[in-house]
C-alpha cells in the first residue's frame, strides 16, 4: 500500500455510517457536485460496507458491497488518494463478497476511474452511460481463486 498504513473496517450501516457518509458527501457531492439525495438510498442499510482509517484513525475511503454482487459507493478522500487506500478498501470489499459465496463482482466505474479498477482485475462490459451526469462503464471481476 505504498507505505500508507491503514485500518479497513467492514460492517453494517448502521455501524459505519457516521464516517461512510461523510466521505462520500465529500467526494460525490462537495467535489463532484452530484446531487445530495442520490447518496442517500435505502440500500445502505442492506449493504456491507468498508471504511479505511489512516494510523491517526482520520477515516479516508469508504465503498459498499450490495446483496446481489455489485460493489458502489467507493470513494476516496483527496488525503488517501495515490496511497493504496482505495485499492485496500476494493480488496476488503472482494474479500467479503468471497467469504458469503459470491463468484463475481460488478461495479459501475466513472470512465476515468476505469483503469483502476482494471488494474484489479475488472473487464469493463457494455457501452459508457451516464449516472448522476457523469460518464460511467460496467465493470466485472471474477472470484474465483488462484
Amino acid at each position: 500500500m505504498q507505505g500508507t498504513r491503514m485500518n479497513i473496517i467492514t460492517g453494517s450501516w448502521d455501524a459505519m455510517r457516521a464516517h461512510a457518509q461523510p466521505i462520500r458527501f465529500d467526494v460525490f457531492v462537495d467535489e463532484q457536485q452530484v446531487p445530495a439525495e442520490i447518496e442517500l438510498d435505502e440500500m445502505d442499510a442492506h449493504c456491507i460496507h468498508a471504511v479505511a482509517y489512516d494510523e491517526a484513525g482520520q477515516p479516508l475511503a469508504t465503498g459498499r458491497l450490495l446483496p446481489d454482487g455489485h460493489i458502489g459507493r467507493m470513494a476516496v478522500r483527496k488525503a488517501g488518494r495515490g496511497k493504496g487506500v482505495g485499492g485496500a478498501v476494493l480488496q476488503a470489499l472482494m474479500q467479503a463478497a468471497r467469504a458469503r459465496g459470491d463468484r463475481e463482482v460488478v461495479l459501475n466505474a466513472q470512465t476515468h476511474a476505469a483503469p483502476f479498477y482494471a488494474a484489479h482485475g475488472f473487464v469493463q462490459e457494455g457501452e459508457i452511460f451516464l449516472e448522476a451526469g457523469i460518464e460511467h462503464i460496467t465493470m466485472r471481476a471474477s472470484l474465483a481463486p488462484g
